[in-house]
């Protein structure tokens, strides 16, 4: 079994980590997380002096391996946001394009139970501003919103969104390379 922290650069990235589907996913790889799963409270804290404590805090409970959750934001490439962060022995970034509400549009099934019709998004890490996709989704499609980035992920997550369900997706590319990693750290070991 492979002890893996998890540095989560907001809420969003934090509540899919915690989830059952999630934590379900890492035992079926032989991976074990480590508590607590860090909240970086925003992606100007993912600086390489600020991820010092966080990184100490996730080796002292055991982990053998960090993973970094982050959005691309305004950055210009994903190079570019790794650079900003700045990579270290036993420590995997992985960045969602554009942003991680880009793993939701990429999940058709979830938002087409959620809307009562089918959904796709042919190229949901194209979208530049994935939230409020989906926030206007569901005021066309319910007559509601969704509230806030944390309150949608929860919604999803509880009407069955899985970072494999994303992964799927021919054109979710982010998420392929985050089950990827997982894979790849289970045999590594």
């Amino acid at each position: 079994m492979v002890n893996i922290g998890f540095i989560c650069e907001g809420d969003t990235e934090v509540k899919i980590v915690k989830s059952e589907g999630f934590q379900t996913l890492l035992q079926s790889l032989n991976l074990r997380c480590v508590i607590p799963i860090e909240d970086a409270d925003g992606n100007a804290n993912l600086l390489p002096h600020k991820l010092e404590s966080k990184r100490a805090k996730l080796k002292g409970g055991g982990a053998e391996v960090v993973v970094i959750l982050t959005d691309l934001d305004k950055d210009e490439s994903v190079k570019t946001t790794k650079e900003r962060i700045t990579e270290t022995n036993g420590q995997y970034i992985i960045v969602a394009v554009k942003e991680a509400e880009a793993w939701f549009l990429a999940s058709s099934t979830v938002l087409s139970e959620i809307v009562g019709e089918p959904v796709w998004f042919e190229k949901p890490e194209e979208d530049n501003e994935p939230f409020e996709t989906i926030r206007q989704l569901f005021l066309n499609k319910t007559g509601r919103g969704v509230g806030t980035k944390p309150i949608l992920a929860r919604r999803m997550l509880k009407y069955g969104f899985t970072i494999q369900q994303a992964a799927r997706h021919p054109n979710c590319p982010s998420a392929a390379y985050f089950l990827s990693t997982l894979q790849t750290l289970a045999t590594a070991n």
